[in-house]
């Protein structure tokens, strides 16, 4: 386990900033629910859920709420909390990661039909096209293209918004930079992956891609989440109080400043994101704050505990990946649908009682992890 001393503060004076996180939020909050009304900000129905006839509401609930928590922790971060050391690098991740979702809601809102070339297309190209320098292009390319045509299996089924290869292609920026900021700036003691009982492993350059890959993977796992009432945000609650305090334990004061800050607004928006919410979180909360979260924990050292620190989430994204690798190898469903909170409801749970078992099955976990990165 990392532990500095440098930038400690004082318990009460880091929940002073939980309180004026939500007090911030809740202020501002109704001018943004006023102004996604206005605008109409609505995404369109999923195809996918036309089967859940208790998700027909939500086509009149305005998505971009989770700009509530990223504009606040983002100003009260840098107006109060503002360090070259600790906090730089996080909030800018989570302003990247959340600018990817923003500009993703509003495409999929206001955006045109996008269409991408299908491999048989490609294929088709490289044998008949009268220009040789297309047919060794479309040849050259020809990698790319199925990754572009693979990764279309795990998006929702909308020809609208970014493509599932634009956003890994544009997370992968964001884990670079995460990546270099804690193999290059933090420190040698970086280079460790710890786990509980003093076990430390030294993945050296390694580290690198490992970090990429746990920015880009938990800021989607939260995205895949984000499908219901208080879902996300609950979850969130729960998991960044605990890095709130393994923060502070660990002596990151600025970043314990910065989780708190991060409760604070979440316990707002959760408070307007109870069923019937007045507005849902869309990617550019999910994104920006599984970005966050990914970064904060790896920067205070917790990378080991970052799966139980995130539990339901990455149990939301595993499902999905089972879900698609099961379906276009094998021609069958393992679950009724993909994320598994749909799976559930399905089977005849209520969305309240699935957001409240989520809940609890998730804190129970987060507390394991806290327990083990206590040891």
């Amino acid at each position: 386990m990392i532990t500095i001393l440098q930038g400690t503060a004082d318990l009460a004076y880091i929940f002073g900033f939980t309180l004026v996180g939500a007090i911030v939020a809740f202020v501002w909050a109704p001018l943004l629910s006023r102004a996604l009304y206005r605008f109409h900000v609505f995404k369109r129905p999923k195809i996918e859920l036309n089967g859940l006839g208790s998700h027909s509401y939500k086509n009149s609930t305005p998505v971009m709420g989770g700009l509530l928590v990223i504009i606040t922790v983002a100003v009260l971060t840098f107006l109060f909390n503002w360090s070259r050391s600790f906090t730089w690098v996080p909030i800018y991740v989570m302003l990247f990661s959340g600018a990817l979702g923003a500009i993703d809601d509003l495409m999929n809102i206001f955006g045109v039909e996008r269409h991408s070339k299908k491999m048989g297309h490609v294929l088709t190209l490289i044998r008949v096209h009268k220009e040789w320098k297309k047919r060794v292009w479309y040849a050259l390319t020809l990698p790319w293209t199925a990754f572009k045509r693979v990764s279309v299996w795990f998006g929702s089924r909308t020809s609208r918004g970014i493509f599932v290869h634009e956003k890994l292609v544009l997370q992968f920026i964001a884990g670079t930079l995460t990546a270099w900021w804690i193999y290059s700036k933090l420190g040698p003691a970086w280079h460790f992956i710890y786990f509980p009982f003093d076990l430390a492993i030294n993945a050296g350059i390694w580290i690198v891609p490992i970090i990429i890959f746990i920015v880009m993977f938990t800021a989607n796992a939260v995205n895949i989440a984000d499908g219901l009432d208080g879902l996300a945000g609950g979850m969130l609650l729960t998991t960044f109080s605990a890095l709130t305090l393994l923060s502070w334990i660990n002596g990151f004061g600025e970043l314990a400043i910065l989780n708190a800050t991060t409760v604070g607004a979440l316990v707002t928006y959760t408070y307007f994101n109870i069923k019937p919410a007045r507005f849902m979180m869309g990617d550019v909360g999910s994104l920006g704050l599984g970005a966050l979260l990914a970064v904060n924990a790896m920067a205070i050292g917790e990378t080991s505990s970052l799966f139980f620190l995130g539990f339901m989430f990455y149990i939301e994204a595993i499902s999905v990946i089972i879900q698609v690798v099961s379906r276009y190898l094998f021609g069958r469903r393992v679950f009724l649908m993909a994320p598994l909170h749909h799976h559930f409801e399905l089977k005849g749970w209520s969305e309240e009682k699935t957001v409240m078992r989520f809940w609890v099955v998730h804190f129970i976990f987060v507390v394991f992890g806290f327990w083990l990165a206590l040891h």
